[in-house]
């Protein structure tokens, strides 16, 4: 079992897409009792609630129904319930380095570092522009090359 936990500030825009993303792409390829899957924020802004009605609308245009999701906040425990702990943008990858043990750096990742597109490191955060249709691409590539990593490390 591959256990992901996907990570972005306040958890209602792109931690809960790529988790709906990830959930589906793993579905459609069989994989799905090989993983456990979840979302969280840095930040406790909107613990509790659904995912921003935006990126519902927006996975929903793909097939993709989030809107069960509810956000919970990043925790120290995290490190050692998920083999991969994948955060957004650097911003919220140093939030988690600060609630990080010692050990469980090599678990955290830049989600971005496994895109096709090596050059891009943040995933833009579409609260403010409405950039959800931008965001759900960059996601869904970085979606498939984290399952092609963990596919090559552990299935």
């Amino acid at each position: 079992m591959v256990s992901v936990l996907f990570v972005c500030l306040g958890n209602i825009c792109r931690s809960p897409t790529a988790e709906g993303i990830f959930r589906d792409l793993i579905e459609r390829e069989g994989l799905a009792d090989h993983f456990t899957i979840d979302s969280a924020g840095t930040a406790a802004y909107h613990v509790g609630s659904p995912p921003d009605s935006r990126a519902q609308a927006e996975t929903k245009r793909h097939g993709i129904d989030i809107g069960g999701l509810r956000a919970r906040q990043a925790r120290h425990l995290d490190f050692t319930q998920f083999d991969y702990i994948l955060a957004m943008d650097q911003e919220n990858h140093r939030n988690l380095m600060a609630i990080c043990p010692p050990g469980g750096e090599h678990r955290l990742h830049l989600f971005l570092d496994f895109a096709s597109n090596p050059g891009r490191r943040d995933v833009p955060d579409p609260y403010y522009d409405g950039r959800f249709d931008a965001v759900f691409d960059l996601i869904e590539d970085a979606a498939k090359g984290l399952l092609a990593d963990i596919r090559a490390k552990h299935l």
